[in-house]
């Protein structure tokens, strides 16, 4: 007996031993990275129009339906309220970003307002040609599931664009390798949506994109488009309803 107590003192170690500790991309960007922007919305908004949020803010829909308010700042919460049926388009809020390998902190909550409340959110170039408005990559929550997708090198290049849509055009099935190419550019994973806060955390590096949701990161991909060299824009694409209380932009290169 006293034989194995070392042995099992030790076996019982192992496991912890060999344990790597969870990713906190949080602490990723606090650490090796530098806070190139902050706001936490602590104003009021100016009039209905693209630059009413003001900080720097560009609302890329709003002039399209200037009588109608969709992003209010009530008490240190953005608050967007998309007109997607008048404006012919989800509200599309961006702020200049500009990094490499980097992230965004963002502290939000869908409020139950609409059926289906669901955030889009991630980088564009619109700098960058042969690619539809710059979309690079972002992440996307609905209800049920979250999405990480790279559109640089997806379904938002041109080239693709044209044959996917010739293909829709002419009411045919794509091809199986087409297909296998759009989807290796994506990643779905379950995710049961409510109506509390929740700190969202959405890096790149290198070729890898990572969703974190309240210290945990929740999916990974890989994907040549998100080692894009420079993320020009942070971006909201928001079809219904969804409160903003803080957002953090952070560049590690």
């Amino acid at each position: 007996m006293k034989r194995l107590l070392p042995l099992l003192f030790a076996s019982a170690l192992l496991p912890v031993a060999a344990t790597a500790a969870p990713q906190d991309d949080a602490a990723w960007l606090r650490e090796k990275g530098q806070m190139i922007f902050h706001d936490a919305f602590e104003r009021e908004e100016d009039g209905n129009l693209a630059k009413a949020i003001g900080n720097g803010w560009n609302s890329a829909t709003a002039d399209r339906v200037p009588q109608i308010k969709m992003a209010d700042l009530d008490d240190g919460i953005l608050k967007i309220a998309s007109a997607s049926k008048e404006a012919g388009h989800a509200a599309h809020i961006h702020h200049e970003a500009g990094f490499t390998d980097g992230g965004a902190v963002v502290r939000f909550r869908f409020p139950g307002l609409s059926k289906g409340e669901s955030l889009q959110l991630g980088y564009v170039d619109r700098e960058l040609k042969g690619v539809h408005a710059g979309h690079l990559c972002y992440g996307i929550l609905s209800q049920s599931s979250i999405t990480l997708i790279d559109h640089k090198t997806g379904v938002m290049n041109l080239e693709n664009r044209k044959r996917r849509d010739d293909y829709l055009a002419r009411k045919e099935k794509a091809p199986a390798d087409f297909e296998a190419l759009l989807n290796s550019k994506k990643v779905v994973v379950p995710w049961k949506a409510d109506t509390e806060w929740h700190e969202l955390v959405l890096v790149t590096e290198g070729n890898e994109m990572r969703l974190s949701l309240d210290g945990k990161v929740i999916v990974t991909h890989h994907s040549e488009g998100y080692a894009h060299p420079m993320k020009r824009w942070f971006s909201f694409l928001v079809p219904n309803t969804v409160w903003i209380d803080d957002v953090k932009i952070w560049k590690v290169k």
